[in-house]
């Protein structure tokens, strides 16, 4: 009996460990599928093949969220301060925000967003959502791209998304490197801190 009940411990730790193993795994091969491409807020087209070879803080949100994605932003506006004082943002550094609700969050509704956060349109921080012409294929690129860093979303009915809650830093090539919680949990000091140690 007792053989029995070693056996069957073995075989859920072994289970467990190799299931941690597996999401592990799954985070840090985790990189920007090919072909991906978005409209700016300026309306331009974004491949993220030809993206900038510059550390990116990604962030997917949508513009009539009530709470955690507005406060998200305005802390990644005090990280970017941060940034800009050790003259890396913009030569190292990139902000990318997606939008998950590309049917209502156009390009001006974009720039409306930006205004609101005194966000420079300078190229540094690119707003990114589907092309309305193209709105379908674009919904998709966006699920697979949120898919690939496992942030989940989806519309309940009401227009008020539930969603995942991290900010992702990725390296020069688009791969995976670490996730901040979004909202009051969104600690700036401890993202500039891992953002300047991959620039070190």
């Amino acid at each position: 009996m007792k053989k029995i009940y070693l056996t069957s411990i073995i075989i859920l730790v072994l289970g467990i460990s190799s299931g941690i193993g597996y999401f592990i795994i799954r985070d840090k091969t985790a990189t920007i599928p090919e072909g991906t491409t978005l409209v700016t807020m300026n309306n331009e087209v974004y491949d993220f093949s030809k993206s900038e070879k510059k550390l990116k803080v990604l962030e997917f949100l949508y513009t009539h969220c009530p709470d955690i994605c507005p406060t998200t932003t305005n802390k990644m506006n005090m990280l970017k301060r941060d940034l800009e004082k050790e003259g890396v943002f913009g030569k190292n550094v990139q902000f990318i925000t997606v939008s998950i609700d590309p049917y209502r969050d156009t390009p001006e509704v974009l720039k409306r967003y930006m205004d609101t956060f005194d966000i420079e349109d300078d190229g540094n921080w690119l707003l990114l959502t589907g092309d309305h012409d193209n709105l379908k294929q674009d919904q998709a690129e966006i699920r697979e791209l949120a898919n690939t860093f496992q942030f989940q979303y989806r519309d309940p009915g009401d227009g008020f998304y539930v969603h995942s809650t991290f900010v992702y830093l990725l390296s020069e090539d688009n791969k995976y490197l670490k996730k901040f919680p979004m909202g009051e949990e969104f600690d700036k000091d401890d993202a500039f801190a891992n953002i300047m140690k991959e620039i070190d």
